[in-house]
């Protein structure tokens, strides 16, 4: 049996006008722990300025949770993310060497 296999590449132009949105566009973030690298209000400035939206707690609909490198053992913000994950919502947690590098990725044209 004889099986054809579609090799045709396709190529979609976009429109130019058009930008890849940041990671932390449209998402809410919540912060735990002391960062090393900047202060919480530096910190909320620049999600804010990417379009990012700062929570005070951890709830269902949490997108990030930024753990800061100077945390002393496990916080309850964290507890309830992983409690949160556990039961099926997509919450990432990241380190604060992850959310700067996060932090430093420009919009792009697509």
């Amino acid at each position: 049996m004889k099986q054809d296999h579609d090799t045709t590449e396709v190529i979609l132009l976009s429109d130019p006008t058009q930008y890849l949105e940041h990671p932390f566009n449209n998402k809410r973030i919540v912060f735990t722990g002391a960062l090393s690298s900047m202060t919480r209000s530096e910190a909320a400035k620049r999600v804010n300025a990417l379009g990012g939206i700062l929570q005070g707690a951890v709830t269902k609909e949490t997108d990030f949770v930024i753990l800061g490198d100077k945390r002393h053992g496990i916080s309850s913000k964290h507890l309830k993310a992983k409690q949160l994950i556990s039961l099926g919502y997509d919450i990432q947690i990241l380190i604060e060497d992850d959310f700067l590098w996060v932090l430093s990725i420009q919009n792009e044209v697509i």
